[in-house]
């Protein structure tokens, strides 16, 4: 039986066929520092999980085990054991793809128990040799992850919400308070000449002329171009 006092150790390892890992434990037994395994869980990847490299599939494979042993592991101390410098790197990675920042924020809840420790391939036998005998992913094995066609999302509800009147006219508002834009309209009201760039906050005025004078106020555009009527 684990003891939750004890920190833990996590072996993990990944290949092109299997995931799997090793929760062991080191407790005294007959006045003897003894470690001894708690569990061990594996699993065939998926289609979609063979498409990852290398490095990804051992970061994969260590969000995929803290989910599954969240039990043990869960407000208690533990090493994460592991042969590829990837998985160390991944926490501190500043510019993730998508995969990457999703696994980075599922493992950043366990960042202040969590330890992770590199340790060389010809000496990680344990893990290493496992996952290439990984169990297959069937219901019957409890690490089992359904197939994405398998996997069935019910929709618990619907909101629909109308934001139409209510939603702009609190951005109305909100530029009407925030200071950098009233200094940009108070410039473009008094300073600028170019009357066309003015988003007047006033009722827009329509001039109507009559037909015989159409041709008189063509003219006073062809010789003034930069008059707005």
């Amino acid at each position: 039986m684990p003891d939750w006092n004890i920190p833990f150790k996590l072996f993990i390892d990944a290949c092109g066929d299997g995931l799997w890992e090793a929760l062991h434990q080191v407790q005294i037994l007959d006045d003897q520092p003894t470690e001894g395994p708690v569990c061990y869980i594996s699993r065939h990847i998926k289609s979609t999980e063979a498409r990852y490299g290398a490095s990804q599939r051992e970061c994969f494979c260590l969000v995929w085990e803290l989910e599954k042993l969240h039990y043990y592991l869960d407000g208690s101390a533990f090493e994460v054991i592991t042969d590829c410098n990837a998985v160390k790197s991944l926490i501190n990675m500043k510019t993730p793809n998508r995969h990457v920042l999703r696994w980075k924020i599922a493992i950043q809840e366990y960042g202040g128990n969590m330890t992770i420790v590199h340790k060389a391939g010809n000496i990680h036998k344990n893990a290493d040799r496992l996952s290439r005998w990984s169990l297959a992913n069937t219901p019957d094995n409890q690490a089992y992850v359904p197939l994405e066609a398998e996997q069935q999302i019910p929709i618990e509800g619907i909101n629909i919400t109308d934001i139409g009147t209510e939603f702009f006219e609190e951005v109305r508002e909100s530029y009407k308070q925030d200071r950098n834009c009233h200094i940009l309209t108070s410039l473009l009201d008094k300073d600028c000449k170019y009357t066309s760039l003015v988003n007047a906050q006033d009722e827009v005025w329509k001039i109507s002329i009559l037909k015989e004078d159409f041709t008189c106020l063509m003219g006073l555009f062809t010789t003034e171009p930069n008059i707005l009527v």
